[in-house]
This record gives C-alpha cells, sequence and structure tokens, in this order.
C-alpha cells in the first residue's frame, strides 16, 4: 500500500473509531434513560418489547486477593501466558 494510501486508511479508521465513540455514548445515553424511566421496577412490557432490569448476583475469583495472599511460586502452574499484537496510531 503507498503511503498516500496508507494516510487515507488511517484517517478513514480513527473516522469510524469515533463514530463508534459517539454511537456508544448514544447507547449508554438512551440505557440509562430507559432504567430511570423503569425505577424499581423489574420487568415491564412497552409495546412489543419486554423489558428486565433485574439485580444480578455472580461470584468470580478475587485473582488480586490471591496473589496478595500466595507467593508467586504457588501460582506459577496456573498462570497464564498470552501475546498479542496490538495496533496503536498516535
Amino acid at each position: 500500500m503507498e503511503n498516500r494510501e496508507m494516510i487515507e486508511k488511517i484517517s478513514e479508521l480513527q473516522e469510524l473509531k469515533r463514530m463508534r465513540d459517539d454511537l456508544d455514548a448514544a447507547i449508554e445515553s438512551a440505557s440509562d434513560a430507559i432504567k430511570a424511566a423503569m425505577g424499581a421496577t423489574e420487568s415491564a412490557v412497552y409495546g412489543p418489547y419486554k423489558v428486565t432490569y433485574r439485580e444480578v448476583t455472580s461470584t468470580r475469583l478475587d485473582t488480586t486477593g490471591i496473589k496478595k495472599a500466595f507467593p508467586a511460586e504457588a501460582l506459577a502452574p496456573y498462570l497464564k501466558t498470552s501475546t498479542s499484537r496490538p495496533l496503536k496510531i498516535t
């Protein structure tokens, strides 16, 4: 790819990311408005839409606590290393 084409592609990528950020903000705003309107109601039907907004409890492993409580040598057999190659444009 030529330099000019690369600059155009990078510019396009940056614009698409900006558009995604705008969409994410709009989605969050609409979700917040729906949650606020529902208040304490856990489930409701609005026309063809059934909306639920319930408390969900989950249990997860506290990896930070485990790392503090046990020496690194004890955890070594359970650690998994991964490698990535992120694209960064500044």
